[in-house]
This record gives structure tokens, sequence and C-alpha cells, in this order.
């Protein structure tokens, strides 16, 4: 859904750590993808942030236009149970109980102005607890799942692991959103890297939206958070690079950060029109 979205600090990253759960030896060992562990990092920062979040602040604007602490938190709601309907095979059925009422929209983001605007106003213990409800409720669901397994979503079919990335990536910038809302300072992590891997991925999908061509493969050094060296490189020769810190790229993927105001650098064909089309979400 468009945003108004301890990881391996390469492009070789392992797909699922294994953690052995409380309670001492002799239990099994769980897995988790990592992919849904950066996931459920964004939402714990996120509820971090709700919990000192009073009436005052709650009713704060945001950089989204129109929009306040609370518009925004329902809104994931709302996007992260229409992510529990793709998993689950029940998105049209979400999308009628979200959409019941309203006319038509004529593109995504208005869709989405459309169902806050429907469901606005609501107490925020409510609208937290419904946030709260959805995000474990989707962790459940696709800790559940082969994530190589095809689901519908608003832009056409795509894995439950890109699924669950896209709502990492709106989870870390509404995040945002509501952090510089509170005037809250949010330190970068490497679960950073989804997100990264993301927005590299579907470079072709951003320049087809856009009506253009990639001139050839596109290639990311970046430095991670901590410092490490994130190298999204293709198989292919390559004949773009964009080099510079992993957060300012996934900030101007999110449309929140303008490429002239960050240190990314790019060299080939594309440079330029990687850093203005690259996205992270549909």
């Amino acid at each position: 859904m468009a945003a108004r979205q301890p990881a391996s600090p390469s492009h070789h990253a392992r797909w699922s750590t294994p953690i052995r759960p409380p309670g001492g030896p002799g239990l099994r060992l769980v897995v988790v993808d990592v992919v849904i562990d950066a996931l459920a990092a964004q939402q714990e920062e996120l509820s971090h942030l709700l919990e000192g979040c009073g009436e005052t602040q709650w009713r704060a604007p945001t950089r989204c236009a129109g929009w306040d602490v609370s518009d925004v938190v329902l809104h994931l709601a709302q996007t992260n149970e229409m992510a529990i309907g793709s998993a689950t095979g029940r998105l049209p059925e979400v999308l009628a109980d979200l959409t019941g009422g309203l006319a038509p929209a004529r593109s995504i983001d208005e869709a989405a102005a459309a169902m806050v605007l429907g469901q606005r106003g609501r107490p925020r213990p409510d609208v937290v607890d419904r946030w709260s409800s959805s995000a474990s409720g989707l962790l459940d669901v696709v800790g559940a799942m082969d994530l190589s397994t095809r689901v519908s979503w608003v832009a056409g079919e795509l894995s439950a692991r890109t699924l669950v990335t896209t709502r990492q990536a709106e989870t870390w910038i509404h995040g945002g959103d509501v952090a510089e809302a509170l005037g809250v300072t949010l330190v970068p992590t490497e679960h950073l890297f989804p997100i990264a891997r993301l927005a590299w991925r579907t470079l072709p999908y951003a320049f087809s939206s856009a009506g253009r061509t990639l001139a050839g493969p596109v290639a990311f050094a970046l430095t991670s958070p901590a410092g490490r060296p994130w190298d999204l490189v293709p198989d292919q020769p390559v004949v773009t690079t964009i080099t510079g810190p992993a957060v300012e790229l996934c900030a101007v993927a999110a449309r929140r950060a303008d490429p002239a105001a960050t240190s990314l650098t790019g060299v080939g064909p594309d440079a330029e029109a990687v850093l203005s089309l690259v996205r992270t979400y549909a």
C-alpha cells in the first residue's frame, strides 16, 4: 500500500535464523525468517513510540498531508488487515469491509486516504489496540506459511516474503512519521537490510510504473547503519551503481528524503533516474 513503507550485513544474507527459545536445553530450535524478524523489530519500535503518546501528541500533525498521528496509526492497522487478508486469500473480502460505502477511488493513494477518512476519530485506545492486534496477527499468519507462496496485493501478485518486507517498509516509513511528530529521534538499525534489498529488487517495477526502461542492471553499494557493506549486485554486468548510506537510500525510496539532500552518489546512465524513481511500496 502506498506510504503516506538482526538482518545479515550483506546480500549473501541467510534468510532464516535459528533461535533457541527460553527454558533450557532439549527444546526444539525455532527458525525465524530474517524478514519476519525485521518486521517484528519495526513493529516493536512503533509500539514503544505509541506507549509514550498522550492525547495531545495523538492529535499532532505529521508530515503526511492532512494526517495526524492517529490517522497514521489507523492507516497502518488497515493495511496490516489487508496484508492478513492477502496472506489468507481473503483480500477482496477485507477490502470490501474497509471500503464499504466509499466512492470508487482513482488511485491507491486516494483509496488509502478514503479508508482513513471513513474510520477516523475513534478513541486512541481503540485505534492502538486495533493496530497492535493487526501487527501481531500478521506475524502469526506469515510465520506459519511458506514465504515463497504467491499472494495477491494492491499492485498485483507477489511472494509472501515480499509482502512481509513491504509491511516492514511501510511500518518503518510511518514509524518515522510518528516519531517526527512526537519530536523523537529514531536510531536506524541493521533491520533496514530487507528494505534496502526490496528497493533494489523492485527497480524494474518502479521504472515500468513510470513508463521508463532501465538501460541495464543496477548495483547498490551501501553502508549499513553499523558501518558494514551491503552490496546488492546482479548476476549480469552492472551499468549503473548507487553508493552511500543505506538509511539514506531507504529514506529516498520512501519519499522521505530528496536525493539531492543526501550523500548518495551514482555512476552510470540510470543513476539520476534510479534515485528519482526508487521506491519501497506499491
